[in-house]
């Protein structure tokens, strides 16, 4: 099985497309896996093969200026560049598999109380999606479909329950990446807004919900039955806390 950070991040960050909290938490993630670390060497190998075989035309030093110079009108924080470390890892990564098994079987993201960092890479992970098109794997409205895709994928269960009746349709699931950790994300529609709602496991005890905004997102965290969910969308925080209703009862 190919690593969920193949899929969600290793392409953005060899682009350099990614945040500077992505990107070290990617780079963090490569120190001990051999898949990523792989991957990576192969892309950067693809990469100086098509430029050896000279398959393009080089542009001239004015349309440069002009493509740049929109780019950063776009655009104008400058993005990290992508560092040069990883092409020791491939030969280490061998090394480093214990620490992928020890990194699989662990729990949540974290055993303290809500910390505003992973509320900001919650959000970061749901407006990613959004930018790159890949709010769902499976794209599908029946709950036990959904719920066989995550089969297998996770090493905990969780409910996958359709609300359309209640204005909150199910859209499908994906897997994504929170804290270096897989985490499940279930999609559902709201008319002009798309609802994320991470799920994963923890130690912790039940709580009350937490609500919060960032980059013009809302969320709402809350824990049940060693489960915890934290709902991300630009919806209005009524209509994440009528979700979270739902998915209590």
């Amino acid at each position: 099985m190919r690593c969920d950070f193949t899929n969600s991040l290793l392409q953005g960050y060899f682009d350099g497309e990614l945040s500077g909290r992505r990107a070290a938490e990617l780079e963090r993630h490569l120190r001990r896996c051999v898949h990523c670390a792989t991957e990576l060497v192969d892309l950067d190998l693809l990469r100086d093969r098509l430029q050896l075989a000279q398959l393009y035309e080089p542009a001239t030093a004015s349309v440069r200026r002009r493509i740049s110079a929109r780019l950063h009108a776009i655009a104008p924080t400058t993005a990290a560049s992508r560092p040069l470390l990883w092409h020791w890892l491939a030969a280490a990564a061998a090394l480093l598999f214990v620490a992928v098994l020890l990194w699989r079987v662990g729990y949540g993201p974290r055993g303290d109380d809500y910390q505003p960092e992973l509320a900001e890479e919650v959000v970061d992970a749901h407006v990613q999606s959004l930018q790159l098109g890949r709010l769902t794997a499976i794209n599908s409205t029946d709950e036990q479909a959904v719920k066989g895709w995550f089969t297998g994928k996770l090493t905990f269960v969780f409910p996958v329950r359709d609300f359309a009746n209640d204005g909150f349709a199910l859209q499908g699931g994906r897997l994504d990446v929170v804290e270096g950790r897989s985490v499940a994300a279930l999609v559902y529609a709201r008319p002009e807004h798309q609802i994320d709602v991470f799920i994963w496991p923890t130690r912790e005890q039940d709580t009350s919900p937490r609500v919060g905004s960032r980059q013009g997102n809302q969320w709402i965290d809350w824990r049940k039955g060693r489960i915890e969910f934290c709902a991300v969308s630009d919806a209005p925080t009524s209509d994440l806390q009528q979700l979270q209703r739902l998915l209590t009862k």
